[in-house]
């Protein structure tokens, strides 16, 4: 039986692309407005599974989406790396010289700000999603107006790309993470990576005796990010992502942080996948 896998965003989103690419062509999806009808989506079980954007090479993280994580008890089980290039699309025949308006997501718009600064005429209009505009124009035979989206946008609402990859900066990569409602646990030779969560007391020092227990245990980390607990103030909640070569180096991160951490939680543990630099 296929899985069903929620993602953000329609056909033709960037999640789309990433679901295709990690599950396969034929992936069943439901398409969802938002991260939290997402999330709603996974927990009353009309997904099993679900693709969510975690981090961005150039924006950096994506802070709401690992409360979400936590808040609601998902799991981890993947991850998949995407570069992102954007592309200028419109209705067959059309050229640049026809368009006044170009219409796309306020990310997808500053990603290609350089290229929009050349044509100083065109007016820039911000829509909720790149995929979404380009299936309008599609369906309403909009003339004049142009998409920023992916190819897979162009291919789908059969739009004719007039200017490929118009990114300012061409290494744009976006991790998703794939989640589950409950734990699918991952071979043991297979996880050299781990997503986790501790708080710890508010005194001097406590953090770094933290990070240099990872560093005595051979972890690489390779993010850290703070959120304030909103119920206490003044104390703060850290997501941690590691990689290892020796998941007993790992284990033993793990029984330590249990003992020097207030509270600690396994978001997930999983295969490294983050693509060698070119």
């Amino acid at each position: 039986m296929e899985i069903k896998v929620a993602i953000q965003g329609i056909k033709g989103s960037f999640h789309h692309q990433v679901a295709q690419e990690y599950f396969g062509e034929d992936v069943e999806i439901d398409p969802c407005l938002s991260f939290e009808e997402l999330v709603d989506s996974l927990l009353s079980g009309k997904t099993e599974q679900a693709v969510m954007a975690i981090e961005n090479s150039i924006a950096g993280p994506i802070i709401p989406n690992y409360a979400l994580i936590d808040k609601n008890n998902l799991h981890i089980i993947g991850e998949h790396y995407l570069r992102i290039h954007q592309n200028l699309m419109v209705l067959p025949g059309q050229k640049i010289e026809d368009i006044s308006e170009v219409h796309s997501h306020p990310m997808a718009l500053l990603q290609c700000m350089d290229f929009l600064k050349k044509h100083p005429n065109i007016k820039l209009v911000e829509d909720k999603d790149t995929a979404e505009t380009a299936r309008r124009i599609k369906e309403n035979s909009i003339k004049g107006i142009a998409a920023i989206a992916s190819k897979t946008a162009a291919k789908m609402y059969e739009l004719d790309i007039i200017a490929p990859e118009i990114q300012t900066i061409n290494d744009n990569m976006t991790r998703f993470v794939i989640l589950k409602k409950e734990n699918s646990f991952v071979p043991q030779n297979d996880i050299n990576r781990a997503s986790l969560k501790f708080e710890l007391d508010h005194k001097r020092g406590s953090l770094a005796a933290v990070l240099n227990v990872m560093s005595d245990c051979k972890m690489n980390l390779t993010k850290i990010q703070s959120l304030p607990k909103i119920e206490t103030p003044w104390k703060y909640s850290f997501f941690v992502d590691v990689t290892f070569d020796n998941y007993g180096d790992y284990a033993k991160t793990k029984s330590l942080l249990e003992i020097m951490a207030e509270y600690f939680k396994v978001l997930g543990e999983y295969k490294n996948t983050k693509p060698l630099a070119e």
